[in-house]
């Protein structure tokens, strides 16, 4: 079976995934876009997230790479698709990273509220799930077609996935940063308990590399 993976998800050094008062202007909340220096700065970024040239290669360029291989579907929240809450008004916003997103794959929104499927250019379709976490995955892994689903956050989401045990493997990058306050990814969560240990950790100038992998 194809494998629930997290990958390359920015942590503060003081557990935050996200900053506090997210919006249209701060998606990751305030403070939250420096844990994310370590990838933009690649390669791997250059190419698919940024649509430019140059990057530089290395460790950090290595993991980043990684997360996009043997990927055949992805799982969002409804924040990491766009600031819109309660109801859509309307079927004008179309996601933050414009006509072509970076996932070239299918992705499945988590919501509370129907919208048709939207498809995108370069091979991305956002389906919009409504009825839980399990479904969501159930038609994530039809999709991927024996590859894997990477859950892409938001913190909620990829709770949720660890809170029922479904994700097989986590890689954080926790960056050289202190957000003070925001979402907390880790709290709460017994993550020894539930299965997961840590199998590898790696340094580089700008993050450390931690991989969790679930046994059992």
């Amino acid at each position: 079976m194809s494998k629930l993976r997290v990958q390359a998800f920015g942590l503060s050094v003081d557990g935050y995934g996200a900053g506090p008062n997210q919006s249209l202007e701060n998606p990751l909340g305030v403070g939250g876009l420096a844990m994310f220096e370590w990838i933009f700065a690649t390669r791997t970024a250059a190419q698919r997230m940024l649509r430019t040239e140059g990057g530089e290669t290395g460790i950090d360029d290595d993991f980043a790479a990684r997360s996009f291989a043997n990927v055949g579907a992805w799982i969002l929240g409804r924040n990491m698709f766009g600031p819109v809450r309660g109801p859509w008004p309307d079927e004008s916003w179309r996601g933050w990273w414009g006509d072509d997103p970076p996932y070239h794959t299918p992705v499945f929104v988590l919501t509370h509220h129907p919208r048709r499927p939207l498809t995108m250019q370069g091979g991305t379709t956002f389906h919009f799930v409504t009825d839980g976490i399990e479904s969501a995955l159930r038609q994530a892994r039809e999709a991927a077609g024996g590859q894997d689903v990477r859950v892409g956050g938001g913190v909620s989401t990829v709770r949720q996935y660890l809170q029922g045990r479904l994700i097989d493997e986590v890689h954080v990058a926790i960056a050289p940063v202190v957000l003070g306050s925001g979402e907390a990814l880790f709290s709460g969560i017994d993550l020894l308990k539930l299965g997961y240990r840590c199998t590898g950790h790696t340094p580089t100038a700008r993050a450390t590399h931690v991989l969790l992998t679930r046994h059992g």
